[in-house]
């Protein structure tokens, strides 16, 4: 506990010395579809499967800003997408697609940086502090970035520049579409001072109601709060927030990250004792796993199911595909399941059930089947 004291007592030092853009395309899968099919521009576009003919179901991708001004955002359900907006179009999304121009784009990122972290198909962190075009100013390079995308692929960005992460993205966000905004270590202050809670990174959907309870509603109050009184309200998020709303974050553009696995897991205090209690927590965890598969942009060929009984033995088993495995809940549990199915029957009541997909690569990679016999 000394220790932890003596930590947080050392003075707060902000590393300025990074010059980091965050690149997003401007309503990414829309902006394609609208590319390729000029009689939509001025339509509301939402890419998803039509509700009319998957009676109801379905969720936005996303969707063009003429959708967007009508209440239509991604993740909504595709139905009250077509309440919000009767003659809306709707666009089953074409991730193939979606793929090549991705990896189009990440090709005219490596011409200035090979320092590249992807967040997902449509953005990404590039650390130009040095750069293969020896261009000292961010901003020209900004500027020159959006450019060339546009150029080759027809497709606008919004770029955000900084010495951090957290900045350049905040700075991404703040003039859509197709804007450039700098953040210099002299405008931190009066720029997080301003900006709603919502819009800080790592504070979600659960989170702002807290907030809001406190009486933070802005980057000021938050501020104002003590790192101590940050930590007792949000535990290692207010560490956190305490830094970032003094413009510090450290974290290196990571690109030479390598994820080796994707899984989730669940303990359970009423253990599991029935079919029908497997069959539901192998659905849940099959799509926790999939929807995080889909985020980090990977796909992977081996299905890893850990068991953990009531006496705490725990078995691990695994299945490996040819072909990467589909990133859905369904392709999932269906192997899951099988791999529980097989297993030697037992009353056991079960206390922890875990699914991870490993043998990962990213989503751009895909199955290639040979003729290798005719």
């Amino acid at each position: 506990m000394k220790q932890m004291a003596e930590f947080m007592q050392q003075p707060l030092q902000v590393d300025a010395s990074r010059k980091i853009i965050h690149i997003d395309m401007d309503a990414f899968y829309a902006s394609i579809e609208m590319r390729d099919h000029p009689q939509w521009r001025d339509k509301p576009l939402v890419i998803a499967k039509d509700p009319r003919k998957t009676g109801g179901h379905g969720v936005v991708a996303t969707a063009n800003y003429v959708a967007r001004s009508a209440g239509i955002h991604s993740a909504m359900a595709a139905q009250k997408a077509l309440e919000l907006s009767p003659k809306a179009v709707f666009k089953t999304p074409d991730f193939t697609l979606y793929r090549e121009v991705s990896a189009q784009i990440h090709a005219i990122f490596h011409e200035y940086t090979d320092k590249i972290e992807p967040i997902a198909f449509d953005e990404a962190y590039l650390d130009v502090t040095e750069n293969k075009l020896k261009i000292t100013s961010a901003v020209q390079l900004a500027h020159q970035l959006q450019s060339e995308i546009f150029e080759k692929t027809h497709l606008t960005c919004s770029t955000g520049i900084s010495y951090n992460k957290f900045l350049a993205k905040l700075a991404s966000d703040y003039r859509k579409p197709a804007g450039v905004t700098i953040v210099r270590p002299a405008d931190v202050h009066d720029f997080l001072m301003k900006l709603p809670i919502e819009k800080f990174r790592g504070v979600g959907k659960k989170t702002v109601p807290k907030m809001h309870d406190l009486g933070i509603q802005t980057g000021q109050e938050l501020f104002d709060l003590s790192e101590n009184k940050l930590m007792q309200y949000f535990g290692k998020l207010g560490y956190i927030l305490f830094r970032r709303v003094r413009g510090i974050d450290d974290r290196p553009v990571e690109y030479q990250r390598t994820r080796k696995s994707i899984g989730k897991e669940r303990t359970y205090n009423q253990l599991l004792v029935s079919d029908t209690e497997v069959t539901t927590q192998l659905k849940m965890l099959s799509q926790l796993v999939a929807d995080s598969l889909k985020k980090q942009q990977k796909h992977g060929k081996t299905v890893v199911v850990k068991i953990r009984y009531q006496d705490f033995t725990t078995i691990t088993k695994r299945a490996t595909q040819v072909d990467f495995v589909e990133n859905s809940a369904e392709a999932i549990y269906f192997i899951a399941n099988q791999i529980v199915e097989e297993l030697p029957a037992t009353t056991k009541p079960i206390r922890l059930l875990g699914i991870t997909m490993t043998n990962l690569d990213p989503l751009m990679f895909e199955n290639i089947t040979l003729p290798l016999f005719k």
